[in-house]
């Protein structure tokens, strides 16, 4: 939230006041695909009924999408809404595009040292939602199983807080955690396809010898850099992930030192959102990163590798969300992703599981091309 300088409201009680303009208008012209459609059927019926909802839809799917509807719903009917998610660049992203499809209607995005709520439908960082109680008719929590939201007891308080007594709630992640499931009445439906009806991109396992070993001596491992030279060769961004920032930063000095263009991001990094806007606009060939950008972040026709991918930093979850980077746009399906490593993991085999099932279950109700 940001240091607390001075006293903040407490927002209870939410009641609606109607004005002329108010006019719950979903202006969208985009078509949703039969995953989406049957994803977004349940979640109005979750806002209609105030039922407890779990969206279980994979990278790339089209989770904002599936919302509208639900939302035109609640609106219309005078519901506040909150969309909370664990992380403040999110909050930045998801408001602007909702407000394009909801104009008639303000969307006050709320995180640390922007926290003052203009209107019933709030766009917010989980840490800020400590300032209501029993106050949102609707809570949408995105990416529910993302840190700190799920490791923090506080921020799921404040969650069931801010929501009335008798709300709907309704979850939305690629990755659940085996938590969630224990949730009473919890009403689940999957979206295993992605919203353009390809496959999901299957990464392979390479072994890659002591890497660690050769950074310190300043060298990569050989098979890291001829894939990187393919890529590059090909015009491919490449986005590879990293165990943690002494890593990044040893890394970084051995790609500088063999001429390799890149740049480094990672949660200590001031610049980190100019470095990946220079990447998306690829003036940046390569970039390398923690887990920071396993989530949230669509280049088209990138590549996707994970150096070390052994590390206990790279949980299952955390392997398909750093694979769903790849392969999200219509015009580039397909995309390569590689777990480089020194020992294949639990992790790393039941990932590539879990993407697999996700491809036959697309496949099994003909939602692929």
């Amino acid at each position: 939230m940001g240091k607390v300088t001075f006293c903040s409201p407490l927002y209870s009680v939410s009641k609606w006041i109607p004005k002329n303009e108010d006019k719950a208008v979903l202006e969208w012209s985009g078509t949703l695909s039969d995953g989406q459609k049957e994803a977004s059927n349940a979640v109005v019926m979750a806002i209609q009924h105030n039922l407890t909802l779990l969206v279980w839809a994979v990278c790339g799917s089209g989770k904002t999408e599936v919302l509208f509807n639900g939302l035109a719903h609640a609106l219309t009917n005078q519901k506040s809404v909150c969309i909370a998610t664990p992380r403040t660049d999110v909050v930045l992203e998801l408001a602007p595009r909702l407000q394009k499809v909801f104009p008639s209607f303000v969307i006050s995005p709320l995180y640390a040292g922007h926290s003052d709520p203009h209107s019933h439908f709030v766009v917010s960082t989980t840490h800020q939602l400590i300032r209501f109680k029993n106050y949102f008719d609707v809570m949408i929590i995105d990416e529910v199983d993302a840190f700190p939201y799920s490791v923090d007891s506080s921020l799921q308080y404040n969650v069931e807080k801010a929501r009335k007594q008798g709300g709907s709630l309704i979850y939305l992640t690629a990755t659940p955690s085996p938590l969630i499931f224990k949730k009473e009445n919890l009403q689940i439906v999957r979206i295993p396809s992605r919203y353009h009806g390809f496959p999901l991109p299957i990464p392979t396992c390479h072994w890659s010898g002591n890497w660690r070993k050769k950074i310190n001596k300043g060298h990569l491992p050989h098979i890291l850099i001829e894939w990187i030279k393919k890529q590059v060769s090909e015009r491919k961004p490449v986005l590879l992930f990293l165990p943690s920032i002494k890593i990044i930063n040893q890394t970084k000095d051995v790609f500088d030192k063999n001429h390799f263009r890149c740049e480094s991001v990672h949660s200590e990094d001031e610049n980190r959102a100019e470095k990946v806007l220079r990447f998306r606009n690829k003036e940046i060939p390569i970039l390398l990163s923690s887990t920071i950008l396993e989530r949230g972040i669509t280049i088209e026709n990138i590549s996707v590798a994970v150096l070390g991918a052994e590390d206990e930093v790279f949980t299952e979850s955390a392997l398909v969300q750093i694979a769903g980077r790849a392969g999200r746009s219509k015009r580039f399906p397909d995309g390569d992703v590689r777990f480089f490593h020194y020992g294949k993991t639990n992790a790393m085999l039941e990932a590539i599981k879990h993407i697999k099932k996700m491809n036959v279950e697309a496949r099994e109700k003909g939602w692929l091309n």
